[in-house]
């Protein structure tokens, strides 16, 4: 299996993972500090592939040097998940998710400021029909809503966080000196969880840890394990491989992952309606894939 499809599976999955943190999550965003909460999940997760790194043999100082850089992605990747708890304090997790769904955009922008990655038009349709379907999931299939730009305030806390992911997207390319994904996730992790102890210590001390009631700690190594360490590994590795706005792509799955995920915890499903806007998704999704499968051009001289 080639590089590329590798990449593209590591996404499918991320997706799906990155899904159950949007159920789980509301379900602990108001028992503990966001602060604290991501303070734990990053510690939790920089050991786990911290371990699986040094048995691997992939830790070596040389892949350190210019630590300024695990810094910035650190910092970018602790804000994104501090806002998204925080927006998950109001937020309903299938309208969070569906605010998700706009990072590919974003990461467009950004991928084209930092490494002038041209977005083809075919991808540029995708990614409208991606927006627009995650817009109308967002404002509940409302047309009074969108009129009245009636948007949630968790929403909105979340979007910020999402910018923060988008920018980290092409981050990761830019600053990568050819440290393999692992190492590299280790760094950032480290890096994150210096940020967190830093910023949310007063929250970290506040919380009663001995305290907690169980589903949080359940989320919490959902979390740290599952969406933190196994897919920041997977979104590292994909970032190397696939340019960012196919990479953020897959997240246009991760509505109807997370429609999975409520439905197993005993939630309804959405009307239907709701529906449709996360339909569009998924055919935002299956054009930006096609278009990956595509040979590239040859460039110009």
């Amino acid at each position: 299996m080639s590089l590329t499809l590798r990449a593209h599976g590591a996404m499918l999955l991320f997706s799906m993972l990155v899904a159950g943190s949007f159920s789980l999550g509301v379900l602990i965003a108001n028992d503990i500090a966001p602060m604290a909460l991501n303070a734990a999940r990053f510690v939790i997760a920089a050991v786990v592939i911290g371990l699986v790194a040094a048995m691997s043999g992939k830790l070596k100082r040389s892949h350190y040097a210019a630590p300024w850089r695990y810094l910035v992605m650190g910092a970018l990747f602790a804000s994104y998940f501090v806002l998204m708890f925080y927006g998950l304090q109001t937020a309903d997790p299938v309208s969070a998710s569906a605010v998700f769904t706009l990072t590919p955009v974003l990461s467009g922008v950004f991928g084209y400021l930092l490494l002038r990655q041209i977005t083809t038009s075919r991808m540029a349709l995708a990614l409208g029909i991606g927006a627009a379907g995650a817009l109308w999931v967002i404002f509940r299939a409302d047309l009074a809503a969108l009129r009245a730009f009636d948007i949630g305030q968790g929403e909105l806390i979340y979007f910020v966080g999402c910018i923060a992911h988008a920018i980290y997207t092409p981050v990761v390319r830019r600053l990568n000196r050819g440290e393999p994904a692992i190492a590299f996730t280790f760094g950032t992790l480290i890096a994150g969880a210096l940020v967190l102890l830093v910023v949310g210590w007063g929250d970290i001390w506040a919380t009663d840890w001995g305290n907690l009631p169980v589903l949080v700690w359940i989320g919490l190594f959902y979390v740290a394990i599952f969406a933190s360490a196994m897919t920041f590994v997977l979104l590292q590795f994909a970032t190397l491989h696939l340019p960012a706005a196919k990479v953020m792509a897959y997240t246009y799955l991760t509505p109807s992952w997370v429609i999975v995920w409520q439905m197993a915890l005993g939630n309804p499903a959405p009307t239907g309606w709701i529906l449709v806007g996360i339909g569009l998704t998924v055919v935002a999704l299956v054009l930006l894939l096609e278009d990956a499968a595509r040979p590239p051009r040859a460039a110009k001289a």
